[in-house]
């Protein structure tokens, strides 16, 4: 574990190709049928890719949507990031290499039917996120202010013909970045997740058939989220009655799916 984290400058990759990846975790993977695949890995570059070095403003407008889920928390916001800027992202992960078990993730039999990748990003990539949406977000939840920085580990899905992530919760997290070595990953202490952020990479305009998120609220109601390629959806996690219950729909057809989780943080009252 390591205490909060300070930006750091990341060093810079060559002009072209991608740097060298390696392992900086390796974590049991839960496979999407049951079993567990052991040391599957956590990536990240030996050094930061230029096209995942992003401007803080990028000419984009983010604008804030909140969404009726009778008292629980979700909204959206659009704009987060570039067409260019979601591609690279897509491209970045595809490099790494998408798998059937997803590290340190443990999901029953039957309930994540699609591909995973993790990796480490840092400020580069993460830093012009947050100044994009910080001023959208909530500046406390159950008394724990907003932590300044995303946790640095983007959870990459893809989900292909007939893939589908059934109803679920999504849990609450520490938050991890890489060591100035950038050989090793780090948690963070003092600080706890408590909104998911789902970046979509993707969607309906570049040809993907369903993979709607649907929302569960208190009275049983559904609400479906259409992805739209640089916008993404925030709702509340962890396992408690605030919680949004949700599902990845079913994609179908010949593109898939690209979407990032990505851990919204929080500093516990005691940090």
């Amino acid at each position: 574990m390591t205490d909060i984290p300070q930006p750091v400058v990341p060093p810079h990759a060559p002009q072209t190709g991608w740097p060298d990846v390696r392992a900086v975790a390796l974590l049991p993977g839960s496979l999407p049928l049951g079993g567990v695949v052991p040391d599957t890995p956590v990536h990240a570059f030996a050094q930061t890719p230029e096209n995942l070095r992003l401007d803080p403003q990028a000419g984009l407008n983010p604008r804030r949507r909140d969404i009726d889920l009778d008292g629980l928390l979700a909204f959206e916001i659009s704009d987060v990031v570039t067409p260019a800027e979601a591609d690279a992202l897509v491209a970045a992960s595809e490099h790494m290499g998408f798998r059937p078990e997803a590290p340190g993730i443990a999901t029953p039999p039957g309930m994540r039917m699609n591909k995973s990748v993790h990796w480490l990003a840092d400020s580069a990539l993460l830093g012009p996120i947050m100044d994009r949406i910080a001023h959208l977000l909530p500046p406390r939840i159950d008394g724990r202010a907003l932590f300044p920085q995303l946790s640095h580990r983007l959870n990459m899905y893809r989900y292909d013909d007939s893939d589908v992530f059934n109803r679920h919760t999504d849990g609450d997290w520490p938050g991890y970045s890489l060591d100035p070595q950038r050989r090793t990953l780090l948690e963070w202490r003092g600080l706890r997740s408590a909104l998911t952020m789902l970046l979509y990479l993707n969607g309906p305009a570049d040809g993907v058939q369903g993979g709607q998120t649907r929302l569960f609220t208190r009275q049983g109601r559904t609400v479906d989220v259409t992805p739209a390629k640089g916008s993404a959806l925030f709702f509340r996690h962890g396992f408690g009655p605030a919680s949004v219950v949700h599902e990845g729909r079913r994609v179908s057809g010949e593109v898939p799916k690209y979407v990032a989780r990505i851990n919204v943080m929080y500093q516990e009252e005691s940090a």
